[in-house]
Formats: C-alpha cells, sequence, structure tokens
C-alpha cells in the first residue's frame, strides 16, 4: 500500500466518523500534509472537535485540547517554570500545546494576551519561557474553533493571529440524508455496535506523505497565477467590479506561501504530480478569505468574505 492510499484510508475514516463535512475533512487532511494549520468557525454541534478527536485517534499522535476561556492564562498554554524546593532548581513543566494535534476549542473566548501565546508556536514551532527556548514535536498541527454567532464574551481573533493559520474552514449544517445518518450513527456509538476505526498509523506516514508533496511540481505558470490572486487582494483597483470598493487590505505574503502548499496537497491527495489551476481555485476561499479584510461598505451590505474570493475567481484568470 502507498502512502497515498493510507492517507486516503484516513480520509475514509474521518468521513464515516465524520458525517456531512467532507470538505471539512479533507482541508483538514490538506493542512496536515502541508505543516499548516486551521481556523474552523461554525454553529454549535457540527462536528468541529470531533473532526480533530477522530483524527487524533487515527494517527499516532499525543492529542492535547486547551479550552480557552476569559481567566485563562498564557501560561496555562506554554506551560512555565516550577520550582523544586528539594534541589532549588527550576524545572520547566510543559503546557498543552507540547502536542501533535492542539485543539483551541473556542479560541475567541480568551483575550489577546492568552492568543497570543500561540504565535511563536504556530509559526516557529518552538516556545520561549524564561529566555529559553522549547522546541515542540516536529508533528505539530493547531486546529482552533470558534462560534460566529456569540459575541459577548469573546474576543476577536487579531489580524496577525489569524495570519498564521494556513486555512479557514467554515463549518456548515449537514444536508437532511446526512442527519439521519449522523442519528444512526451515534446511536449506534452510544450502543456500542457502530463499526470500529482502522488501527492508528505512524506519524512517519505523515513524514513520508509530506516530502511527497513537497516535491509535487508548480509550473511557471501556476505560480503567476497564484500571485496573480494575491495580488489582486492588495490592488483591487485593478479590476472592474465591487472588488475596489469591498477590499479594505490585501493578504501577506504568507497567504501567497499558504496557497502554493495548499494546492500541492490537494493536488496529491487527488493523485496529481503537479499544481493545476483547478487545485489552486478550490483552495483559494480556505487560504485568502480569512487574510481579506473588508471595507465598511461591505460590512454594511452583507458581503462576506468568500463572496470577495469567489468574485476574485471571476476576474483574475489563469494564463
Amino acid at each position: 500500500m502507498t502512502v497515498r492510499d493510507t492517507i486516503l484510508e484516513i480520509s475514509t475514516a474521518m468521513n464515516a466518523a465524520v458525517i456531512g463535512q467532507q470538505a471539512v475533512v479533507d482541508r483538514i487532511l490538506v493542512a496536515l500534509l502541508a505543516k499548516g494549520h486551521v481556523l474552523m468557525e461554525g454553529l454549535p454541534g457540527t462536528a468541529k472537535t470531533r473532526s480533530v478527536k477522530t483524527l487524533s485517534k487515527l494517527v499516532e499522535s499525543e492529542f492535547g485540547r486547551i479550552q480557552f476561556t476569559p481567566d485563562l492564562l498564557p501560561s496555562d498554554v506554554t506551560g512555565s517554570d516550577i520550582y523544586r524546593e528539594q534541589n532549588g532548581t527550576f524545572e520547566f513543566q510543559e503546557g498543552p500545546i507540547f502536542g501533535n494535534l492542539i485543539l483551541a476549542d473556542e479560541i475567541n473566548r480568551a483575550p489577546a494576551k492568552v492568543q497570543s501565546a500561540l504565535l511563536e508556536a504556530m509559526e516557529e514551532r518552538q516556545v520561549t519561557v524564561a529566555a529559553k527556548t522549547h522546541l515542540l514535536p516536529e508533528l505539530f498541527m493547531v486546529l482552533a474553533t470558534q462560534n460566529p454567532i456569540e459575541q459577548e464574551g469573546t474576543y476577536p481573533l487579531p489580524e496577525a493571529q489569524m495570519d498564521r493559520f494556513m486555512l479557514y474552514v467554515r463549518v456548515d449544517y449537514p444536508e437532511d440524508a446526512d442527519e439521519t445518518s449522523i442519528l444512526q450513527l451515534v446511536r449506534g456509538e452510544k450502543t456500542g455496535s457502530a463499526t470500529s476505526a482502522p488501527n492508528a498509523i505512524s506519524q512517519q506516514v505523515i513524514f513520508d506523505a509530506q516530502k511527497e508533496v513537497g516535491a509535487v511540481h508548480v509550473a511557471e505558470s501556476a505560480e503567476k497565477y497564484i500571485v496573480d490572486l494575491v495580488m489582486a487582494t492588495r490592488h483591487p483597483d485593478r479590476y472592474e467590479g465591487d472588488l475596489p470598493k469591498w477590499i479594505r487590505l490585501g493578504a501577506s505574503p504568507r497567504g501567497t506561501l499558504a496557497l502554493d502548499a495548499a494546492s500541492r496537497a490537494h493536488a496529491w491527495l487527488a493523485g496529481q504530480d503537479f499544481v493545476s489551476p483547478d487545485n489552486i481555485r478550490a483552495m483559494a476561499p480556505a487560504c485568502l478569505a480569512h487574510r481579506v479584510h473588508l471595507t465598511y461598505e461591505a460590512e454594511a451590505s452583507g458581503v462576506t468574505r468568500t463572496d470577495v474570493i469567489d468574485a476574485l475567481l471571476k476576474n483574475v484568470v489563469p494564463a
């Protein structure tokens, strides 16, 4: 069995456990293969947490959950130095961030000082406490969730924090048929009659897959298309239509890098050894929507960031 076949088995198992959210499962696997992080936004009960837990069971990994609350402290995330009275020294006690798959649950419920504790970890895969740097595991991925309908007692993520997430995934309610399947699945789990999940794969399989994804070819024309899309968010006045009055601030260079890496992972999952415009278009909303900042006029008109990216894809065409 090839590395790709093994990853596709994970995809199948996740879709069996997280019914009606195939797009979400695909995006999570893309981020895992591209060494990125995911911000999932959706209404309560849409299997955001379940999808993360399911992945942790399918890969040999240490799962860490951080429940973000207003009284959380940065040291509750990163860890801190503990004084050992026996020998009179300080010893670093690792926080929950020192895991492989980290669920940052309801990340917008903690203030900015706690959210910022993730910045170094997500970008540089290390944590600095008391002037000492502690490396995180090689397999490290943050999957954060937030609820879009509750604004009271929440703290919107700052732009710097949003930019650390490779992908933004909107989690919607499942369809009618999927809702019935969910009902039957959960009932089966409670009675012990649910189908058992496959054995967890080793982390080495993930590392091998990441190497193969890195070897996926990106032609100059594909690179130009990626750059054109990002530049269109920064210079919307180059295009006709509503883009100039919708976009206040465009995507950073991290958007370019994210779209490149995610497109390669998307192509690899599809069995391709090269990136096509279809791969780029498929990943553009997840890579760019949270990096585009809207004008007041756009927000007042009910225009969403996803609407902007859809308009962008219609205006910017591959060479």
